[in-house]
This record gives structure tokens, sequence and C-alpha cells, in this order.
């Protein structure tokens, strides 16, 4: 059962889903609110930020937490249906994330749509990942991460990746991702019933064509849930049962799964998308990046491996104890 905690997260959410819905506010609009609200999440303590532009294109940031690994790292890609979200949006988030995994974290301001439709947040991944390389950094001390349409993009990095025949990253994390832009209006239906999810269903129905452009939905580095998963790294998928996202994250793992992918599916009850965010206040997010932690200090403690191992099985999040 949901905590205390998120059940009143839900009623703010709810209460704001009705007349959000009937405004239909601009992209603009919503993006000034997000950088509005991202005031109020502060980094976690002893964590260090440096604020670059990566090869003078778009905006990066190293995210250090003091004890970090010297040599491993995350990619991390945020959320925001590739349109919104930005570096301020996501920092507490993912500064919680490499304080927890013990890593240093580079993040990006990837292009958004309208202004700028695929493949520019691809173009964008895709250059820090090679930026990284050329640093220095070797493939099997990166993990690539991203949340919602940063998880889809993470995934849609790595298939791309794989497809130039380029060096494959350790292991890929998708928190909630948008594996397949085509939304079926049957998902809309089940969901629109839960109205803390109104307005984040509506919306998801126009962010998908607006990032796509003039190129189709089913495009696989669109939705990964569309593409050839064979050879992928191995997987770690979080997604909650209430979410929209849910039956599609679901087939992806299971498509992932028997193409030979490692996948290990975290599924946590009643939650409401993007509840990673609000960590500071929900239990639930707290344990969700404690189990990234966990999954990559296990993924690291086995020997490395020549040849795809056997996929693992889909876990269920405890309610087990939660770091803070």
């Amino acid at each position: 059962m949901p905590s205390f905690q998120h059940l009143l997260l839900k009623q703010l959410l709810t209460a704001a889903a009705a007349p959000l819905a009937r405004r239909k506010p601009s992209v603009g609009a919503m993006r000034l609110a997000m950088e509005a609200g991202s005031l109020f999440q502060f980094m976690p303590w002893r964590v260090n930020l440096e604020s670059f532009r990566l090869d003078n294109r778009f905006e990066a940031e190293w995210l250090r937490p003091r004890g970090a690994h010297p040599t491993r790292l995350l990619l991390y890609l945020h959320g925001g249906g590739y349109v919104l979200g930005s570096l301020n949006t996501h920092r507490s988030l993912v500064g919680s994330l490499a304080q927890r995994c013990g890593l240093n974290v580079l993040t990006i301001n990837y292009r958004k749509a309208p202004d700028h439709p695929f493949p520019a947040a691809l173009d964008d991944a895709r250059r820090a990942y090679r930026w990284l390389l050329r640093h220095g950094h070797q493939p099997h001390d990166i993990v690539v991460a991203g949340d919602s349409a940063g998880g889809g993009l993470a995934l849609a990095l790595l298939l791309a990746l794989r497809d130039a025949g380029e060096a494959l990253p350790a292991a890929g994390i998708g928190l909630s991702p948008w594996t397949d832009l085509n939304l079926p209006i049957t998902a809309l239906r089940r969901v629109a019933r839960e109205e803390a999810l109104l307005l984040e269903a509506l919306q998801m129905r126009t962010w998908g064509p607006l990032y796509a452009h003039k190129t189709a939905l089913t495009h696989p580095l669109l939705s990964p849930a569309q593409a050839d998963l064979h050879g992928l790294p191995p997987l770690l998928i979080q997604v909650s049962t209430a979410e929209v996202l849910y039956d599609d994250v679901v087939k992806f793992s299971h498509k992932a799964r028997a193409a030979g992918v490692p996948v290990t599916l975290q599924p946590f009850e009643g939650l409401v998308h993007w509840w990673h965010l609000f960590w500071r206040v929900v239990p639930e997010a707290r344990q969700a990046l404690d189990q990234v932690a966990d999954f990559l200090a296990a993924m690291w403690a086995q020997p490395h491996r020549a040849a795809p191992p056997v996929a693992v099985a889909e876990q269920r999040a405890p309610s087990g104890r939660v770091r803070r």
C-alpha cells in the first residue's frame, strides 16, 4: 500500500489536474511552472556541482558526491516528455541518485521539441556519450539512465549505439521510461478514472507528435518498444502499476528478455508518474533510488562477461527499509 506521504501527494496532484486540464496551458507556461517549482528542490549535502558547456553546444553539469568512485559514472537524461524539463528541474533528483550510488553523474540539457524535434535530443545524448569516451572514460564504466522521456531517450541511445557498431555502456536504467510514443487510447481510458493521471495522459498525447514531427511515432529510435532489442546491455526498469506507461513498459521488458537482454523489472504499486522526483517527501522514491544503487553495485560486482548473460527474473519492489 502506498505511504501516507504519497497519498497526500496524489491528492495534491488530483486537485491540480482538473483546472489545469481545462486551461490547457501552453508548453511555455508549463516550462515556466516547472522552473519555478525547481526553486524549492535543493541539492543533497556533500554533492558538488560543476556547470559547463559540452562541446560548446549545450549546457551540462557534473554532480560529484563526496567519496565517488574514481572511474565509474552515470550519464543521466532528464524527463519531461521531450518538451519540458531542464537541469534545474532534475538537479535534486540526480544529486540524490549520485549520492546513493556513490557515482559522479553527467547530466545534459538536451534540445527540446517543438523547437528541436527528433533526432535533436538523441543527437545530443549521443554527443554526450562520445564526449565521455573522448575524455578517457571507458564504456564498461558508464551507465546511461533517465526518467520518463529521458528513460526512453536512454534506451534509444543504446539502440543507436548498437546499430552504429559503437561500444555500449555497462547498463541502462529507465525510471518509468516512455517506451512507445504511440500511446493507445485504451490506455488513456483505463487511467483517466484516476484523476491524478488525467493531465498526464492528455498532455502526453500531444508531446509525442511534437517531438516526432515528420517521423512516424513507430520509429524504433522514437519508440524503443518497436525496435529489435537484441544485443543491449543489462537493463533496470522501474515503473508504477498506476502509470499510463505501465503496460507498455511491461511489454518492452518482456520483449527485451525474449531477445536475450538481462532485464530487472521493478514494479511499484499505485504510485504516480515521476514519483522519483519527490524523493525528499515520498519514502517509495527513496526506496526506488536505493534499489538503483543496489542494482549497480551488484552489476559491477560481477566479473566481466564476454557474452550476453541469461535474462534475470522479474522482481517486485519490496517494502523493506529505506535509506535516507
